[in-house]
């Protein structure tokens, strides 16, 4: 009988053995990163954006999804061998999105934020979006914040860039001298017209115009800083932003980045620089 039950014990210890294994297998399989594989088998990056962000990707006058983003996405997903599929999204629900799996990533000017970093996987910054003064006369000559003080400046209303703005120091010293407007290009129209000498305007906003522009506009020594943009990710999915990443540098290394940024902005103003550490 004794001999039995310790057969019986033998057993049951091999038995919850092997299980115990399996069940470690297990969770070492599901906390592998699977992520570029995810999206590899799909065969498609479900992309969020809100398509009203021009010129980062808005709908043109035939209802179609263009933009600055559009073209370097699906010059990225060519080098990863996938089909990029855009998903408009409510952009104050995109870490939803995100979790929810109705995304991938979320590729639409998103600037970096501390919020951001904690809640997503972010791409390497591959924009710099500076908020910067652009005039059409030669003689305005804004070296520093506290110069705008000598002339008339126009920018729209709720804007990032009145934001930047009314957070300098200097403020204070020009704000008096600051119109608020509808939209850019009723400021620009102004500037044309020389009631103000000069716009404060998010940088791929403002070149974007400047590209359209028979008479161009200069941009001034002094900016208000920078504002990178950069591709969000699920938070445990590095492996997919680790193979974005070096697909953004394919392209850049192979000349596509730059066609993109000279198509919208008439220069290169693509970079590829690591997050701060901090």
């Amino acid at each position: 009988m004794k001999k039995k039950l310790l057969l019986l014990f033998t057993a049951l210890v091999l038995v919850t053995g092997s299980l115990a294994l399996t069940g470690c297998g297990g969770e070492n399989k599901e906390a592998e990163d699977t992520s570029w594989d995810y999206v590899q088998e799909k065969g498609e990056l479900i992309i969020g954006l809100d398509d009203t962000f021009a010129p980062m990707g808005f709908r043109d006058e035939n209802d179609n999804l263009v933009g600055f983003d559009i073209d370097l996405a699906n010059a990225v997903c060519k080098e990863l061998g996938v089909e990029a599929k855009f998903q408009p999204i409510n952009w104050d629900s995109k870490e939803l999105e995100l979790t929810s799996k109705n995304i991938d990533c979320v590729w639409n000017g998103m600037s970096i934020t501390p919020e951001r970093m904690e809640k997503m996987s972010l791409s390497n910054k591959y924009l710099n979006n500076k908020i910067i003064v652009m005039t059409l006369k030669d003689d305005v000559k804004v070296t520093k914040a506290e110069d705008l003080a000598n002339y008339n400046v126009g920018t729209q209303v709720d804007s990032a860039a009145l934001e930047t703005m009314t957070k300098n120091e200097a403020y204070d010293t020009f704000k008096d001298k600051v119109t608020e407007y509808k939209t850019y290009d009723q400021a620009i129209m102004d500037m044309q017209a020389g009631r103000v000498d000069c716009i404060v305007v998010d940088q791929v906003l403002g070149e974007y115009k400047n590209s359209k522009m028979k008479e161009k506009m200069n941009v001034c020594e002094f900016d208000f800083g920078n504002d990178f943009y950069v591709i969000g990710f699920r938070p445990e999915d590095k492996a997919l932003t680790q193979k974005v990443n070096e697909a953004i540098k394919a392209t850049i290394d192979n000349g596509e980045a730059e066609k993109v940024s000279n198509k919208w902005f008439d220069k290169n103003i693509v970079i590829f620089e690591p997050l701060d550490e901090e």
